[in-house]
């Protein structure tokens, strides 16, 4: 299935938590991006690293919170045959404004509109995340508000050109040049990085309580 990549996220307070036990068993994480592999680090849970076989499709008509799960649930079903035991992580992130999604841009005029459109208005961060093991599947959603200030000519000029949006729902990161673009944020931060963090403590702790530390 996916190629495997040679990361491992270290065991941290997880395997340090469970000190008479045997150290958690890491989540297979099914995407390589690298602000989920730093949110789980920070987190300090334990992870393998999958690239998903799964090919996204966007029908404009698609309701965005299904859509988020239904993605996160490809991902990670898309993996599962590779699990050998571990819990398998699937987690899919979108923007959504007056109920309009707002994907990666594909060049740089569809994110400077994309920017454009979000400027001065409060949109959605909307998570899916699949959390499986061969018994059992829960897949859930979190949502994030995020509100821009109004930005000028120059503000999307500059920040197109740094080219941060390449990547990016909505065109934007939050975590690096783009946070000069935010005024509020109401919900989990991490969220809008790029994985529910607060969802995914969660269910770990009501799942596999005090395996990883948390429950």
């Amino acid at each position: 299935m996916g190629k495997a990549v040679a990361e491992r996220g270290d065991l941290g307070r997880a395997e340090s938590a469970s000190v008479s036990g045997p150290p958690a068993p890491p989540l297979l994480l099914a995407s390589t991006s690298p602000q989920r592999r730093a949110i789980l680090q920070q987190l300090g849970l334990p992870y393998d690293v999958v690239a998903p076989r799964y090919e996204e499709h966007d029908p404009p008509e698609a309701d965005p919170t299904q859509l988020v799960r239904d993605h996160a649930r490809g991902k990670a079903e898309s993996v599962a045959p590779e699990a050998d035991g571990r819990p398998v992580l699937g987690v899919d992130t979108t923007v959504v404004l007056a109920g309009r999604v707002y994907g990666k841009p594909a060049e740089v005029g569809d994110a400077e509109r994309m920017l454009e459109e979000l400027s001065g208005q409060t949109h959605a961060v909307v998570s899916g995340l699949c959390l499986l093991t061969a018994a059992w599947e829960v897949c859930e959603a979190a949502t994030t508000l995020v509100t821009f200030r109004a930005l000028t000519p120059r503000d999307l000029a500059a920040y197109v050109a740094a080219g941060e949006w390449e990547g990016c729902a909505g065109g934007y990161a939050i975590q690096g040049l783009g946070a000069a673009l935010v005024e509020r944020v109401e919900g989990d931060y991490l969220n809008v990085v790029g994985l529910p963090a607060a969802l995914l403590v969660r269910l770990l702790a009501e799942r596999f309580p005090g395996v990883y530390g948390v429950g």
